[in-house]
Formats: C-alpha cells, sequence, structure tokens
C-alpha cells in the first residue's frame, strides 16, 4: 500500500547550485595558482640562490680532482753538495670506496705485483684512518716490469691506480743520517696533524732536519682536474692548480769535515761538534755508530730494525741531541772564569795544592791523582787540570752562585739547534735534587760539582757552544745546522737569521787568562801536549775525564784496567788557529779512558782536516779488541764528598766486543758510502794553510813523562 503512494519531488535551486560551483572552482584555482607559485619560487631557489652549490656538485658528477704532490725541496752541505734529493718511482695508489672489498681484488692484483704482507697490513691500517674516497697507498717502489704488467690489466682494477711520485734518497747513507734524518710514510699519528690536500702526501719528516724544517720541505700540494665518463674513468685533463715544490736547504755542514770526523773516530763510539765560533754554524756533527737513513724511506723491513735496536751500540740513538753526561773537566775553563767574574778569584791568585781537599771539620778528602800541585793559578790549574783549585773554588762560591754562572754559560738550556728534542741537561743544584730525592743538599755536592761530575749531566752541543763563546770573545751564539733556504731553483739563496748573541763576559783580562790557559793544556806542557806534534798553527783546549765509578777509599782506578763497559768516558773541548779561531769542537769517546789519549787526537785530526785540508787516513783492519762483557753494573751515587758521577744517555750502553755499531762490521773509511745511485762522497777539498799559522808551530815544547789527563 505505502509503494503506491506518489513520491515526493524535489525541485532544484539552479541560483544555489550555481554559487557552490563558482565557490568551489575559485577554490581550485587558488590552489593550482598557490603550486604554481611554490614550483616557481623552489625553481628560483635551485636556479639562482642554490645555483654555485648545484653546479659545483654537477661538475664534481663530471671533473674530479687528484692531487699533485710537490717535489720535496733538496739539502745541500755548505759548498752546494747535495745530500738529500729525489729519484722518480712509482707507486700503487687505493681508492677504497671505489676498489670495493679488499679480497675481490687482492688476489688477482698479487698475481701482477708482488706485495708483502707488510705492505698489505700497512694498507688496512691506513684505510681504517682515511676517508673512503682518499685514496692509499698500497706498495712504494714498484718495478717498472710491475708497473707495465699492471698498466695491461688496469681496466680490471676500478680504483687502484699506478702513480708517479719522487722518492727521497740520502746521497751519504750513514755520514748525515743524525743530522738529516729521514723521511716515512705517514701513519695514522701523522694523519690527525695534516689538514686539507696535506693527506695526499705520502712521506713526512720523521726525525732529524727533515723533521723540523717538514713545512718547509714538503712544499704545497695543488690539484689537476681530470674529466671523466659517465663510468667515471678519466678521459682528459681540464687544466690544474700548481703545486708548490718544497724550500731548498743550504747547511753549515761541511761534506768532507763531516767525513774526516767519522774517519777520525775509527773503531770507537762517541759524538763530536765541530761549530764556528764566529757565527754559530755547525761545521761537523757526529754520532757513531750510525745508520742508513734511506732504509726508513719506504718502512724499514723486520730484519733490518731488529738489527737496529738491538744493536747494544745503539745506532739510531742521537747522541748529540738526546744523549749527555758528566762533562768532567772540559767545564773547569769555564769554572775558571766565574771564579773571576765573581771576584772570588784573580788570574794571578794561587792555592798551595796538597793532593787532597777537605771540608772543614771532615776528614774525608777530595784528592789529585796525580799527587799535590804546590802552588796553583788559574792558568796552571787548567793546563795541568789541578782538581784541587776547582774544590776550593766551587765549596767558596757555593752552589747558588755556581748555577747562576753555568746557566749563564748555556749549561741547563738547549743550544737552539734546529733538530727537536733537545736534551737540557743538569746543573747540579737543591732545587733539582729536591725534585728526585727527599735528601738535603751536602757540601760534598757542590765539591763535586766544581770538576764537573756528581749530578751534572752536559751535552757536547752545550760544550761545544760554550767552548765556542771562549774563542769568540765571549758571545755566547747559537747553535745551527741550516744556514740559507731558497723558495725555488731559481731564487736567490736568502740566510737564515739567527738571534743576537749573549755575553758570558765583559772582562776581556779574564777570558783572556782562561784562553791562555787552554793553550797551554796543549802547548805548555799541559794534559794534551802530545797533541800539539808536528802542527804548524797553535791550538787551545781542554782535556776531561768523565768517571762511570768511584774509587774506593783513597785508592784511584786505571781506566784501561777495568771492564769495556766500565772505562771512563773521554771527552776533550778546544779551538784553533788561537790567535783567530775559525773552529772549536767537543769530542766525546765513550770508553775512552782518558782525554788525552783518546779524544784530543780525534780532535786534532779535525783542525787538520779544517785548517790544513789533511785528511785523516782510515784504516780498514782496525778491529776491537774484545774486553769485558757486555753486561752493565748499575752505579749508585756515592755518598757527598766522591768524584763520581752519573752517566746518562749513550754512555750508560756497553759495546758489544769487537763489534762497529751499525749492525754489520764497518771500517771508518766506509762510513757514509752512497746508498744511493752512482753517488760517491767527494774528494777532500785542500785547504791552504791560514796566513801565519806557521808561527804558532810548537815542536820544542816540554812534554810531562804522562800524556794522560789525571782521573778524576
Amino acid at each position: 500500500m505505502n509503494s503506491l503512494r506518489p513520491r515526493r519531488r524535489v525541485l532544484k535551486n539552479a541560483a544555489m547550485e550555481a554559487e557552490q560551483f563558482r565557490r568551489r572552482a575559485a577554490l581550485a584555482f587558488m590552489g593550482v595558482v598557490l603550486a604554481l607559485a611554490g614550483l616557481s619560487l623552489w625553481y628560483f631557489r635551485l636556479q639562482v640562490w642554490q645555483h654555485s652549490e648545484y653546479a659545483t656538485r654537477s661538475e664534481e658528477n663530471r671533473i674530479k680532482l687528484r692531487p699533485v704532490v710537490p717535489a720535496r725541496g733538496l739539502i745541500y752541505d755548505r759548498k752546494g753538495r747535495i745530500l738529500a734529493d729525489n729519484v722518480p718511482a712509482f707507486r700503487l695508489d687505493v681508492t677504497p670506496k671505489e676498489a670495493g672489498p679488499v679480497e675481490d681484488w687482492l688476489p688477482q692484483l698479487q698475481r701482477i705485483v708482488a706485495l708483502t704482507p707488510e705492505d698489505i697490513a700497512n694498507y688496512q691500517a691506513s684505510r681504517h684512518v682515511a676517508r673512503g674516497f682518499k685514496p692509499v697507498t698500497l706498495k712504494l717502489r714498484v718495478t717498472e716490469e710491475e708497473a707495465a704488467r699492471f698498466a695491461v690489466d688496469r681496466w680490471r682494477f676500478p680504483g687502484i691506480e699506478l702513480q708517479s711520485y719522487l722518492n727521497r734518497r740520502y746521497l751519504h747513507g750513514e755520514l748525515t743520517s743524525h743530522v738529516i734524518g729521514y723521511v716515512g710514510r705517514i701513519d695514522a699519528a701523522d694523519m690527525k696533524t695534516l689538514s686539507g690536500g696535506e693527506t695526499a702526501l705520502s712521506h713526512i719528516g720523521k726525525t732529524g732536519l727533515e723533521r723540523y724544517y717538514e713545512k718547509a720541505l714538503r712544499g704545497q700540494v695543488g690539484f689537476e682536474k681530470i674529466v671523466t665518463n659517465v663510468d667515471g674513468r678519466p678521459m682528459y685533463s681540464a687544466g690544474r692548480d700548481p703545486a708548490k715544490p718544497g724550500a731548498d736547504l743550504r747547511l753549515s755542514i761541511d761534506l768532507d769535515l763531516q767525513q774526516a770526523m767519522v774517519t777520525a773516530f775509527g773503531d770507537k763510539d762517541g759524538s763530536a761538534v765541530a761549530v764556528d765560533p764566529r757565527t754559530g754554524e755547525i761545521l761537523a756533527m757526529v754520532s757513531l755508530p750510525a745508520y742508513d737513513a734511506n732504509l726508513f724511506v719506504n718502512g724499514i723491513s723486520h730484519t733490518h730494525y731488529k738489527a737496529l735496536t738491538t744493536n747494544p751500540s745503539r745506532p739510531l740513538f742521537n747522541r748529540n741531541v738526546l744523549g749527555g753526561g758528566p762533562p768532567g773537566s772540559t767545564v773547569k775553563p769555564l769554572i775558571g772564569l766565574a771564579g773571576l767574574d765573581s771576584g772570588l778569584r784573580t788570574p794571578e791568585y794561587k792555592v798551595f795544592s796538597t793532593g787532597t781537599f777537605y771540608l772543614p771539620g771532615t776528614g774525608r778528602g777530595w784528592r789529585d791523582a796525580h799527587g799535590g800541585a804546590g802552588w796553583t793559578d788559574l792558568r796552571k790549574s787548567i793546563s795541568q787540570s789541578v782538581n784541587f783549585y776547582y774544590y776550593k773554588l766551587a765549596y767558596e762560591m757555593g752552589i747558588e752562585k755556581f748555577d747562576q754562572y753555568m746557566y749563564r754559560y748555556g749549561f741547563g738550556q738547549k743550544s737552539g739547534i734546529d733538530l727537536l728534542g733537545e736534551n737540557v741537561g743538569v746543573v747540579p743544584s737543591p732545587e733539582w735534587k729536591a725534585k728526585r730525592s727527599k735528601e738535603r743538599w751536602y757540601p760534598g755536592e757542590t765539591v763535586n760539582a766544581g770538576i764537573g761530575q756528581g749530578y751534572w749531566v752536559a751535552t757536547a752541543l752545550q760544550l761545544a757552544r760554550g767552548t765556542a763563546a771562549i774563542a769568540n770573545g765571549g758571545e755566547l751564539r747559537r747553535l745551527h745546522l741550516a744556514a740559507a733556504r731558497r723558495d725555488g731553483y731559481d731564487k736567490p739563496w736568502a740566510p737564515l737569521q739567527q738571534p743576537v748573541p749573549e755575553r758570558i763576559t765583559d772582562n776581556a783580562g779574564h777570558l783572556r787568562a782562561v784562553q791562555e790557559g787552554m793553550i797551554a793544556t796543549i802547548h805548555g806542557g799541559g794534559t794534551a801536549t802530545a797533541m800539539a806534534r808536528g802542527a804548524p798553527y797553535m791550538m787551545a783546549g781542554k782535556t776531561g775525564t768523565a768517571q762511570k765509578i768511584s774509587r774506593k777509599g783513597s785508592q784511584s782506578f786505571d781506566p784501561h784496567s777495568l771492564p769495556y763497559h766500565l772505562r771512563h768516558e773521554a771527552l776533550f773541548v778546544g779551538y784553533a788557529p788561537a790567535e783567530n779561531p775559525t773552529i772549536a769542537i767537543a769530542v766525546v769517546v765513550e770508553h775512552g779512558g782518558f782525554g788525552g789519549t783518546a779524544a784530543a787526537p780525534i780532535a786534532r785530526k779535525v783542525f787538520d782536516a779544517w785548517l790544513l785540508g789533511t785528511m785523516p787516513e782510515a784504516d780498514e783492519n782496525l778491529t776491537r779488541s774484545p774486553q769485558g762483557g757486555a753486561s752493565l753494573i748499575p752505579v749508585e751515587e756515592p755518598p757527598e764528598g766522591t768524584a763520581a758521577g752519573h752517566q746518562t744517555g749513550p754512555s750508560t750502553t756497553a759495546v758489544a766486543p769487537g763489534t762497529r755499531a751499525t749492525g754489520t762490521p764497518a771500517a771508518a773509511a766506509k762510513v757514509g758510502a752512497n746508498t744511493g745511485a752512482n753517488a760517491t762522497v767527494p774528494s777532500p777539498v785542500v785547504r791552504p794553510p791560514l796566513p801565519g799559522a806557521a808561527a804558532g808551530r810548537n815542536d820544542t815544547a816540554p812534554r810531562p813523562a804522562t800524556t794522560t789527563e789525571p782521573v778524576r
């Protein structure tokens, strides 16, 4: 029934529907306008605001920047002879992100290029530190045959490139190893110090001048723009930002004198420094035994490294820079000068040496090995090395004033040499002792300090610097190895500026008295009289003997009767010609016994080489006679009043009998032989005698029955 009812008819409102349509259309239109506006703004942002950013990204997809490593600066000696240069070589670089997992390409690559376990281990360690898109060196010094084989199969190894580079070479191996040092492969610690393009470097200075002047020598890395295809393969170069080569260095070292110094040592271990007292330039500096610096350039093998580190003579240890020990009597001229300048002594003031010095109220004596010297003034105390004079002087001066003068003469501070890690040594003082023990300072320790024993630690550099100050009229100059640099082969050499020297004394008369005492040491019947035989020029000097064990009671030891590793250290300091010095020297011979017989002859040979051009003859049959065992006997500081001193640095290590300290037997003539390609040590340059040198000849000077230095 309901279905038969008529349906209700709904009438449409046309006006309302039209209005509704217009509203919806307006909203849709506004949405389209807003979308178009947003899109326009986005396009404007991309094309205008961020144009440079996206253009750079696009360019990077097409162009790769390949770092261009600069040539490392060359190192020359004072006469322009090359000491360190660069030779062409090839290496394999791997970009980890492009090469993929190591196991995917390493087995195939090993069939083409010989890779040692060390090469692979070094790569694995480096790639974890470097970023994935940065090249990491897999192998240095790829042979030409290996390079040719790899070039044929290059397409099989994406991300692995054969790069040409310049490899560091040291033309005189052992002869300059402790001066120049060496470069080595960059490791994880080095990477943390590098930034930007510097991470493209494969080598960095590790020791010596190579490390000290690293930033100047390595130059500035450049970049080459390489256009690549869609597969990322290089197509052609689109320009480059050239690398800036490293600066060249010209050293003050004279290669001939360096060789003469090594030859003069023969088979002995020790160190020596020769300087120009007028400028502070180091003319020669050796630490023996030495090592071949070329072994470290591309990573030293375990066999070679073990041979160097297990050698009891420690060839890797730079005795001049890192070592040091009691200076013995070599500091007496400076202590004597301190006595004059402090007003406690005059040059003519005499003390009566009975042979034994006693502190007031004590029965323990300090004595001279040769007994009483009688009335002794400053000149005699230096030439005859009279301990009594300095025992009394140090005691009367007191340790505080003693310290002040020793610091003034350059001890207890760096010499300024352009090598890192220089040992400042120790000037004995109550403050120094208080930091290391709870004991008070004893007067007897001041007496010990007066003859360069006790807690004293001085380096050969400090001794040479102080001696040079006596020679040049009282100026304490900075010691340095690099004399000049040039920033390009076509640029002039620019001298390196040095600080203004400090004065050690303002009294020329006091300094002259000390100089006369040092001249008498050699030409006036002193402890180095034998050194003057046949010399056509006059010298000034002072011998020294640093004890390694103390005497027992009133009995002294003959150093030559002791086991080899317990023999005293022999020292000599001096300069020549005496009236117009052009060279000053400090020589330290480990286990030498006496300064007058072991160290002074070495200094004489160096003087002859510099002043006369007479090179010492090398004895290729030199062998070290069997000595005592190589075990060390620790020596404790004795109670106050003994003359035994602490020994630090190289002298605390015994030398294996019959060995030269380079890991292999070597005659002194062969030290410094070239390890590079076809390079040889230049022939000695003969220097004519200095004008007036013959006037200083003193062949008739009286000589004592014994020419050895008394045991201190």
